[in-house]
């Protein structure tokens, strides 16, 4: 299992030079995901966090809601050919009482590192719902704050410098009411991995095993574009503010409308634009 590899590379320009070079590559694997003892989904990702992705992308198919939900989460389940302990396979033990997910939920194709829904049974297993009321918080969000979010992720971002191929999800809590601390909010969890949903399920997965679900008060801020599942897993989280450097679809902007979710694209640190619940965007 490698986070990031050393590859040789021939570097080529279009005035003709050419030059041999060492290049740093983002690792990527499959990770099998185990319901009690039962295969429930393959997953490519950049390995690390491994208990945080799958904690996550358990909230974000409704499976668990809290820390109490899961009884132990097991990374020695798996076994290689050789007889060897196989790091890509992680079981999760739910707890007494917590039922275990349908079967159309259970994935049966492997999901890329590029698609959090693919591989879902049936068009109705796409959508999940909350046990959290997003629409409810009644956070308000600085435009200062969510301006300077992109920097700040791109601060915490070291596996992009290396490689230059991950995306990054942070967390941000904002203060509350009279609360003159951390004016600008307080990064909470900075996670990477080569899958956009992966680096948020990390960052969900932190958050339900530190037992801090729902997210009340927080920004999910994110490197790539806004799109549905993203704002899906935002309210299985019960974050209330989505902000992403690029473009949201246009399904993403209905769900976050729906739900309550204020949507935020092409953050760039010196404009943005704000797609539903803007009321709680200020200055």
């Amino acid at each position: 299992m490698r986070i990031a590899k050393r590859w040789r590379v021939r570097r080529l320009t279009a005035g003709g030079g050419v030059r041999e070079r060492a290049d740093v590559l983002a690792g990527e694997e499959p990770l099998e995901v185990r319901v009690d003892g039962r295969s429930y989904a393959v997953t490519m990702r950049t390995p690390g966090h491994d208990v945080e992705l799958v904690a996550g992308f358990l909230v974000s198919e409704g499976v668990v809601a809290a820390a109490d939900d899961v009884l132990r989460m097991d990374d020695r389940a798996g076994v290689t050919p050789s007889g060897e302990r196989d790091r890509n396979v992680l079981d999760v033990r739910l707890a007494p009482g917590v039922a275990g997910p349908e079967e159309s939920r259970h994935r049966h194709v492997y999901t890329t590192s590029s698609c959090g829904v693919c591989g879902t049974a049936s068009i109705d297993a796409v959508r999940t719902v909350s046990r959290f009321d997003v629409a409810a918080d009644d956070v308000v969000v600085p435009l200062r704050t969510l301006l300077g979010l992109p920097d700040r992720l791109r601060a915490e971002q070291e596996l992009f410098g290396r490689t230059g191929g991950v995306h990054a999800a942070a967390l941000l809590a904002l203060p509350g009411p009279g609360d003159d601390d951390a004016a600008d909010g307080t990064l909470l969890c900075v996670r990477e991995d080569v899958g956009r949903h992966n680096a948020v399920d990390k960052v969900v997965g932190w958050a339900l095993l530190a037992g801090r679900l729902p997210l009340r008060r927080t920004v999910l801020q994110v490197s790539g574009r806004a799109s549905f599942e993203l704002v899906q897993k935002a309210a299985m989280a019960g974050i209330p503010v989505l902000s992403a450097v690029s473009a949201p679809s246009a399904l993403a902007v209905e769900l976050g409308e729906e739900l309550g979710v204020t949507v935020v694209g092409f953050n760039r640190g010196d404009a943005l634009n704000v797609y539903s619940r803007p009321e709680r965007v200020v200055g």
